[in-house]
């Protein structure tokens, strides 16, 4: 089983997004791409204003999780690329804190992967995002599909 280090500090960059993009236009057996860019909201809750999202992970087991569910979609999707990046600190309201981008000979492959991918990112990596508020109180970020 492949391990991968899926974290970056802070919000993913628009660049690194870029440079993974442009970095598969010399594989030309792929003819289908699939992203999907996670981006925090800037919601009210509870009447307060969302100014971020502090991530934190317990590495070591989502890196292992994330490394099963690589494998098990590699094997039910016919995919040549796999990608997945999920921020660790402070993600500002319009950062992007989760990138999952697949390639395969052709679309469809491409986006039923990528979307079973998020929603597994979603459901089963132990990666906890705690909504801090702009007068500095925070609340426990609960998922929703």
């Amino acid at each position: 089983m492949k391990k991968i280090y899926p974290f970056l500090d802070g919000a993913i960059p628009v660049e690194f997004i870029a440079k993974s993009i442009q970095s598969h236009t010399f594989k030309t057996d792929i003819g289908g791409h699939s992203i999907f860019l996670g981006q925090v909201r800037e919601d009210i809750i509870e009447g307060k204003e969302v100014e971020g999202i502090e991530f934190t992970s317990y590495q070591e087991m989502a890196i292992d999780k994330l490394s099963q569910i690589r494998e098990e979609i590699f094997k039910k999707y016919d995919l040549l690329c796999m990608h997945v990046y999920h921020s660790l600190g402070m993600v500002k309201t319009g950062g992007i804190c989760l990138f999952v981008f697949t390639s395969s000979k052709h679309r469809k492959p491409a986006m039923l992967a990528c979307d079973e991918l998020v929603e597994k990112v979603k459901k089963e990596l132990p990666i906890w995002g705690k909504e801090i508020f702009t007068d500095t109180s925070y609340k426990w970020k609960e998922n929703k599909l």
